[in-house]
């Protein structure tokens, strides 16, 4: 009899025992499901809780800068009314025929610290890789590219942190200059779409990492290809520099690989959607295995080394153009709405009492003005846009 009560007891411990294990793992899957963290590009505002001061301010700086290029511009002023938007006066534009961007003069980015081959290389102008990642050839490229730039730098931010986001962010800025600068034509370009490209390779590199923390990565590729895509066409456009974009991505993609490997999950917002999601069930599986340092490091090895003799090519003025003939095609697309030459070309100049007549000798063509008075930077301006 004391055995058989024995062995009720014990079935009834096991059954306890059973009906525990099971209530504990019914716990844990409504923990799992509960702690799913989005991983979207950008949140409703609603469940924007992180900081994202780092992308606030660079954005910030880039509308000043481009407020400053408009200022020097004074379409109004230098070139004498002849403006697109008139009713903006200092900050009107140049026309469409001169800067199919909406934006200022060549002359005018050249003032402001713009990239080109004389300045640069023969000038040893070597600030303009650091100020040239500021400016914007136009009104579309300033606002095509900070779009761009809150859409996916907010995301990235908010993931992991405004430190290491605004180190990709700089350092694949400058980066891309220095490959602008092997490529450099003797036309003015700004390279501010290479930081943008940077934080698309970061993006990418995450996603490679981190590949089996996400859901709806694929929906996240085709959005982030879309964004490098549009990026890419528009540097077709004179004035604004792809080889830039070439540099950035690959920066940023390099350091994706050495900066990003743990999310920064405690500081998101749980709740389930979003383009890219993080499944909590791999990342208590895999939370030891997301960080390499021998991976980083050797990431961090050819990153350095990449860096180092972009900057020595530089500072010896070697012109990867020569090594590349076609490579020019990558920049700019000649169209007959711009010209992608880079010849500085010579006008003569006619001036009788009231009007200034330019002339182009290699194309016949002219153009007559009602003014005498006009600075030699803007002179050239005008003459290229009449020989081109």
């Amino acid at each position: 009899m004391a055995e058989s009560s024995k062995f009720q007891t014990q079935i009834e411990i096991k059954q306890q025992m059973a009906a525990a294990r099971f209530s504990t793992e019914l716990m844990a899957e409504e923990l799992l499901k509960e702690e799913r963290v989005p991983f979207p590009f950008f949140k409703p505002l609603s469940q924007k809780g992180a900081n994202t001061w780092i992308i606030s301010l660079f954005v910030i700086l880039h509308l000043v800068a481009f407020i400053a290029t408009m200022i020097v511009n004074d379409c109004w002023e230098n070139s004498h009314g002849d403006c697109a938007l008139k009713p903006l006066r200092r900050f009107s534009f140049q026309p469409l025929s001169e800067n199919p961007l909406l934006g200022p003069s060549a002359s005018a980015l050249d003032e402001i610290g713009a990239l080109r081959k004389t300045l640069l290389t023969n000038n040893h102008q070597f600030w303009r890789i650091f100020s040239s990642p500021w400016l914007h050839a136009g009104l579309f490229h300033l606002i095509i590219n900070l779009s761009s730039v809150i859409f996916v730098g907010i995301h990235l931010e908010q993931e992991f942190g405004p430190l290491r986001i605004g180190v990709i962010y700089i350092l694949s800025a400058i980066t891309g200059s220095l490959v602008a600068a092997l490529f450099i034509q003797d036309r003015p370009s700004v390279s501010s779409s290479g930081a943008l490209v940077g934080l698309l390779g970061t993006l990418l590199s995450s996603v490679i990492r981190n590949w089996k923390l996400y859901t709806n990565k694929f929906a996240g590729l085709v959005a982030t290809m879309t964004i490098l895509m549009t990026t890419h066409v528009l540097g077709l456009i004179p004035y604004i520099n792809n080889f830039a974009n070439i540099g950035g991505f690959v920066s940023g993609f390099l350091l994706g690989f050495v900066l990003l490997f743990r999310p920064q999950q405690e500081k998101l917002a749980r709740n389930k959607g979003g383009i890219f999601e993080f499944d909590t069930k791999h990342i208590v599986k895999r939370r030891n295995t997301l960080d390499k340092p021998v991976q980083r490091g050797v990431v961090l090895v050819i990153f350095a080394l990449l860096l180092a003799g972009i900057i020595v090519a530089v500072l010896h003025s070697v012109d990867a153009n020569k090594y590349c003939s076609w490579c020019h095609y990558l920049d700019c697309v000649p169209s007959k709405w711009w010209s992608c030459t880079d010849k500085a070309f010579h006008c003569e100049k006619m001036v009788n009492a009231e009007h200034l007549t330019l002339s182009c000798p290699n194309t016949g063509r002219f153009r007559v003005f009602p003014f005498t008075d006009i600075s030699e930077a803007r002179f050239q301006d005008v003459c290229n846009l009449i020989c081109s």
